[in-house]
């Protein structure tokens, strides 16, 4: 008997490493969002800083790396290995050791880079990379990571590939290409974690936004719309509303985001023609974005009234929202206008944390709502209520995090550009950081809301896994010529 499929029946798909990645998924939410809590109270009370391993130098980009590549990579990659079965009826490629090279290599990655943070060891960029030994670890995962993809794409039992995997594989490409360019360097030697940078000065400057923004593009964003391409659907059991506009939506996103770059670097010493470039591209990019936005909300056009009885189609369809709010937003910042007067200051932190919290946070947490019950074979969640105290506090905490950011950094940046009758500055650096101590103090309580949603999700997920009450009838493996504990096609 094959280890794919049955003499004439279903697909026999790999599900245990799909559970696997939903467990670390959870696993690093939890870290990301408590390190998260801590370090906006050490903006709060600077005493909080105690050094050398909680000061906030160190833990900022522990609490990047968890949020991003732990909690949002392992639910990325957990949730293309099961789409991709799904989608094309064949498992995964390159067997279960393969997939499970995967799954250990990529966590034991994030374990090293934190530790390495946490010990002071980075390359002192915007994104916080590891060092260079490290880097050999995450090409080594990613390229088996890209095989079993392409090589389950290649086998598939259906002759059309679904548009989520057009969105899962051009984040599998895409970010090996900016991982490997943005970290060229040449170590000291091959016993020290030390490299210097391949590029330097402006050059540095642009590799480094080149990588940044395409970062966010193409690991927070298109892979996150192949999730929501899938789920949704699934989720409200409606087709996608226009699979042509899911095809443009697709191309024009792809070929517009690489180039936007640059605008993070306005008024800087980058060629005035590239930030132009760079702002152009950014104010295009809006048109693509809502596209996808649109589609994803049409497609509950007929199904409108699931969201009162589905706890995760309704994290799923606000994530959208989320989505379409961020990036017409992004787009307004990259304005040389609007850029001068809020660019570094907490106005980008509140734009950001709209997109990984409202879109990115919330698309992953629909997901696993229709995950746990379906991998685990459970008939439904344990608690629907309190799945949906979880959407409101979460929601809630939301609101307290990106309104103290946005008015606490329209207040920066009128502050430091205000002068007096003399022409200086009419307040110093100190007092912007006085004034702004409240918004400090509500951004730590939208974190705080947001983990405790998170905490009532995982009791609730735990519950649906091991309640007797959510147990589902099953038919007995011998009365329907499978092996124990075989998963099929179809859920």
């Amino acid at each position: 008997m094959s280890e794919h499929a049955l003499p004439g029946g279903p697909v026999l798909y790999n599900d245990a490493v799909v559970k696997k990645f939903v467990i670390a998924c959870l696993f690093w939410a939890i870290a990301a969002f408590l390190v998260g809590v801590y370090i906006a109270s050490e903006l709060a009370w600077p005493q909080l800083n105690i050094a050398p391993y909680l000061n906030f130098g160190r833990l900022r980009p522990v609490h990047t790396s968890a949020a991003i590549f732990a909690f949002g990579g392992s639910a990325l990659i957990g949730t293309s290995f099961y789409v991709v079965q799904r989608t094309c009826r064949a498992r995964l490629w390159g067997g279960d050791a393969l997939a499970n090279f995967v799954f250990w290599g990529y966590q034991i990655f994030i374990v090293l880079a934190a530790t390495s943070y946490l010990m002071g060891f980075s390359k002192s960029r915007e994104y916080a990379e590891p060092e260079w030994h490290l880097d050999l670890l995450l090409v080594l995962v990613w390229v088996c990571y890209l095989l079993i993809y392409l090589g389950t794409l290649m086998r598939r039992a259906e002759p059309h590939i679904y548009v989520a995997n057009w969105f899962y594989l051009s984040f599998i490409i895409t970010i090996a290409l900016l991982v490997i360019v943005n970290n060229l360097g040449i170590p000291i030697s091959p016993y020290s974690a030390k490299s210097y940078s391949w590029f330097s000065g402006v050059q540095d400057a642009m590799v480094q936004w080149w990588y940044g923004h395409n970062a966010v593009g193409f690991f927070l964003t298109v892979p996150f719309l192949g999730m929501m391409y899938y789920f949704i659907p699934k989720a409200a059991n409606r087709p996608i509303y226009s699979y042509r506009l899911s095809i443009v939506h697709f191309w024009a996103l792809i070929f517009i985001y690489i180039w936007a770059g640059p605008h993070h670097l306005l008024w800087t010493a980058l060629p005035d023609w590239t930030q132009t470039l760079g702002m152009a591209f950014s104010i295009m990019l809006w048109m693509p974005s809502w596209g996808g936005m649109i589609n994803g909300l049409m497609t509950l056009s007929g199904a409108w009234d699931k969201l009162r009885t589905d706890p995760g189609l309704r994290f799923s369809v606000t994530a959208v929202g989320f989505y379409g709010m961020a990036t017409f937003e992004g787009p307004a910042m990259s304005i040389r206008s609007v850029n001068a007067l809020v660019h570094y200051s907490d106005w980008v932190i509140g734009h950001v944390h709209s997109g990984t919290l409202g879109w990115v946070a919330f698309i992953v947490f629909g997901a696993l709502y229709y995950l746990v019950p379906n991998l685990w074979g459970r008939k439904g969640l344990y608690s629907v209520r309190l799945a949906a105290w979880h959407y409101w506090i979460a929601t809630l905490g939301i609101v307290f995090y990106i309104a103290s950011m946005w008015v606490a950094g329209l207040m920066e940046g009128l502050m430091w550009r205000a002068y007096d009758r003399f022409g200086f500055l009419k307040y110093s650096f100190v007092q912007v950081v006085v004034a702004e101590h409240p918004f400090m103090v509500l951004r730590m309580i939208g974190g705080v809301l947001f983990t405790i949603g998170a905490v009532l999700m995982i009791y609730n997920l735990w519950m649906t896994v091991n309640s007797p009450s959510t147990e589902a009838p099953r038919a007995t493996p011998v009365a329907i010529g499978l092996p124990a504990g075989a998963v099929v096609a179809g859920e």
